[in-house]
Order: C-alpha cells, then structure tokens, then sequence
C-alpha cells in the first residue's frame, strides 16, 4: 500500500513539475524584451489599417534588418520589430474617417507590440511554438508591460510564417525605401 502511495506521489509531482514548466516556458521569454525607446529613429516601412479592430497601425524596423532583406539575407540577430497601435478616429457614426488618400486617421495611441530577435532565444519552447530566435513583449500606451498581454499567442499566430522567419510584414520590410 505504502509503495502506491509513493508511486502516486511520484506522478502527481511529476504531473506538476511539467505543468508549472509548461507555463513558465510559455512566459519566460517576455521579460527578455525591452521596450525599444530609439525604435522611431528606425524605419517605419509600413502601415496597415485594422477595420475589424478599428485600428491604425505603425510597423518600425531597425535599419539593419531592412538592409539585410533587401540584400536577399536573413534577419539579423539583434533586430526589433515595432508595431505601434492608435485607435483610428471615428465619425460621428463610429466609422474610421480617412485622410485623402482612404487610410485612417490615427488618434489616440493604444500600446505597442514588438518582436526581438536574439542568438539562442526560444530555445526553451517546444517545437509546437517556438518561433526561431525571436520573443514577443506587448507594452501599454505608458511604455509600461502589458502584464494582461497572452504572448502565447503571439508565438502561434506568429508560428506558420517560418519561411519568411515568423514575420507577417516580411516583405513590406523588403521593400522599404
């Protein structure tokens, strides 16, 4: 009886242990990503209106990146992507008003998303989610964590897009002037 006991044991603290290790790789590697302060003095290289969200959306790269694309290379380690979400300004009826051209108008800055890449980075996430070397950190419109943030989505949203290195801007960054 006493052997069951601790063969039981055994596999509820096991059972736990991976558990508890499951949850903290899927947030281990926010804390890794800084907010990018200098990310303005890089290259806006697009930006995309988000009708379903009602959203205004700036994407930042560092200029390395952009360079190495347009060169046929790969992403460099060390490359931080922004992406810096407004509310569009709405009309009287709710609906984002546009500018001449029929893009939004933003208005009030929402957060920030970003990206970083890293040698050895996502090293502690199984093969369902890891997204190369790159991790994600969502901030608030203070520049504060988005603790509320689900970054694990990020990493499966992020996942089916390896062969452009997990970008869904990859090749607007190409064409960058």
């Amino acid at each position: 009886m006493q052997a069951l006991r601790m063969q039981a044991l055994r596999i509820i603290s096991v059972t736990a242990l991976a558990a508890v290790a499951l949850t903290m790789a899927v947030r281990a590697g926010g804390e890794k990503v800084a907010f990018p302060e200098s990310y303005a003095k890089g290259v806006l290289y697009t930006t995309i209106d988000r009708a379903d969200i009602k959203q205004y959306r700036e994407l930042f790269s560092t200029p390395e990146a952009v360079a190495a694309l347009k060169a046929g290379r790969p992403i460099p380690t060390g490359t931080v992507l922004t992406l810096v979400q407004y509310k569009a300004k709405l009309d009287a009826s709710g609906q984002p008003e546009k500018d001449a051209n029929g893009r939004f108008i933003k208005d009030e800055l929402v957060g920030y998303a970003v990206m970083e890449k890293r040698d050895g980075w996502g090293a502690e996430y199984g093969d369902d989610i890891r997204n190369g070397e790159w991790e994600y950190q969502a901030f608030k419109a203070d520049k504060s964590v988005n603790d509320k943030a689900n970054l694990r989505n990020c990493f499966t949203c992020h996942k089916p897009l390896d062969k452009q290195d997990f970008v869904f801007s990859f090749e607007a960054m190409k064409a960058a002037k």
